[in-house]
């Protein structure tokens, strides 16, 4: 379903959180963002952002580079530091149909999250719950689904995204095979 935004126009349907607003950068109203992947490649890239404070709304980006580990932006019409500072805590959405195409075996992290797991006997590990980067690689968080005692501890798996361990990811089957034993 489709909603409006504050501006009447049309919310995509894909809206993916890239990354939000950490912060003013600048004196005329330049945003620091912090985002949610290393290269940060949505956000450099596509020209129309959408936040979600004071409601969601689009954006239109003029200028935008990484700065340390963040990406500082300006967007059309802030030129107030005041402006930005209230963008403070936003979220910062990008349509995942505006993402840059990737080479073949790339994945976005957005696209990996939700996979079902299963190791290479077919043994399901959980579901890829969310990702990270430990500075080497990027890493699968994978969060068993079977349904044990209430009480009983969920142990998480963490496994590192590089080829040793993805055998295959299969998008449209919603599958990520891995050489990962239920012991480890």
């Amino acid at each position: 379903m489709t909603d409006s935004a504050a501006s009447g126009v049309q919310v995509p349907d894909d809206l993916v959180q890239v990354g939000y607003v950490s912060g003013a950068f600048g004196i005329v109203g330049g945003l620091r963002v912090t985002p949610f992947s290393v290269d940060a490649d949505a956000l450099l890239k596509v020209k129309t952002w959408w936040l979600d404070k004071p409601a969601q709304r689009s954006v239109s980006v003029r200028t935008a580079k990484m700065h340390g580990g963040d990406v500082v932006a300006t967007l059309v019409g802030m030129r107030d530091r005041n402006e930005a500072e209230a963008l403070k805590g936003a979220g910062v959405f990008v349509a995942r149909s505006e993402f840059p195409k990737l080479e073949e075996d790339e994945f976005y992290w957005s696209d990996l999250i939700g996979l079902d797991a299963v190791n290479l006997e077919g043994e399901a590990l959980g579901k890829v719950t969310d990702m990270m980067h430990n500075g080497a690689q990027s890493i699968l968080r994978i969060t068993p689904v079977e349904a044990g005692a209430p009480d009983a501890k969920v142990v998480e798996r963490l496994v590192p995204f590089v080829e040793q361990f993805v055998r295959s990811v299969d998008l449209e089957a919603k599958k990520i095979t891995l050489d990962w034993g239920l012991d480890y």
